[in-house]
């Protein structure tokens, strides 16, 4: 439950807290009056637990850093930095809970479960203890506070383990199900190594051009079918004064292709290629070099693959569904 609280509607033990927080002053001296700078106070409220602004702008400053960069309008930077910080804040209250999730299960971590992760880390990255010392340097860490960083990373891991993931099961019939739905992703492929001779013209081009256009693209029709390899010809027009020129184009999915040279591909096999087509680019010759085709996938061989998809999803669908229930279930208060 989330409650919107202004300052002047705290309850008694908000005002004890806020007291707290906000002695924390800055005096400076002026000439004629002395200010107080207040460099503290409570944003939020979650059960017995407090978050301050402190908390929410050392979460908030990397974000702000980068933001700047992008050199934005005023106003488009001020609501862009309005919704990182509410993004943030609720994160830290997911954060919170978690923590009190986690002292209320009684869930540890030992200084070598620590140690450990730490080493699968730097062998992850092939990285030595100096290097990682050196790279939590240029990110104003030390160990000690990385130390504590990543305790806090292996509790809540623990912790979604306990509440979420330990009670997922997905069945053969989820895999099939899945399976048969995205039978686009497995039935296989097939695409197209493309090159093509062409002669460009513009939309405005007159009758005269046109026909100019054509004889060119006959010419190089007919030195195709004196027997000169496709790419040889594409070769040979790269250093010619001919309008007519070729490109190798590379591999291409029917689908990706328009609607006329689709159909005009299909109908070819690797070595083969089209009549002269009056496309609107102009017209053009087009060549299959080759046809990779990847084969279909049985099920059993992508079984594995769809497990572990419908596992991460249900993983973020049910913690997010767990977080959301301890939501209701918490005092959260934010105070404006």
């Amino acid at each position: 439950m989330i409650q919107k609280v202004s300052d002047n509607k705290t309850y008694f033990m908000l005002g004890l807290m806020f007291i707290w927080v906000v002695t924390t002053v800055v005096l400076r001296g002026r000439v004629n009056a002395q200010e107080t700078e207040i460099i503290d106070r409570i944003v939020a409220v979650v059960n017995s637990d407090i978050i301050t602004l402190y908390d929410l702008n050392r979460a908030l400053k990397p974000y702000q850093e980068n933001i700047k960069a992008l050199g934005y309008e005023t106003e488009k930077e001020r609501e862009t930095l309005f919704q990182v910080r509410k993004d943030l804040l609720d994160q830290l209250i997911d954060s919170k809970l978690a923590d009190q999730e986690i002292e209320r299960a009684q869930i540890t971590v030992s200084e070598s479960d620590i140690d450990e992760t730490i080493e699968r880390l730097k062998e992850v990255r092939s990285i030595t203890d100096e290097q990682l010392r050196e790279g939590l340097a240029r990110q104003g860490l030390t160990m000690a506070e990385y130390r504590k960083e990543m305790r806090e990373q292996i509790l809540r891991t623990k912790l979604v383990n306990r509440e979420v993931k330990s009670k997922i099961v997905v069945t053969k019939e989820d895999i099939k199900a899945y399976y048969d739905s995205h039978q686009d992703a497995y039935a296989g492929e097939k695409k197209y190594y493309l090159y093509n001779i062409f002669v460009r013209l513009s939309p405005e081009a007159d009758t005269s051009e046109k026909e100019d256009a054509l004889r060119q693209i006959e010419n190089a029709m007919a030195r195709l079918d004196q027997g000169i390899a496709f790419e040889d010809l594409v070769n040979q027009l790269k250093d010619s004064s001919s309008r007519a020129q070729g490109t190798d184009l590379g591999l291409y999915r029917a689908e990706e292709l328009s609607e006329q040279l689709q159909g005009a591909v299909e109908k070819l096999s690797a070595g083969e290629y089209t009549e002269v087509l009056n496309t609107d680019f102009g017209p053009q010759i087009i060549y299959v070099q080759k046809i990779q085709e990847t084969p279909a996938k049985s099920l059993d061989e992508v079984e594995s693959e769809i497990s572990e998809i419908l596992y991460n999803e249900l993983v973020d669908n049910k913690y997010q569904d767990w977080l959301n229930d301890l939501r209701n279930r918490s005092l959260i208060k934010i105070i404006s």
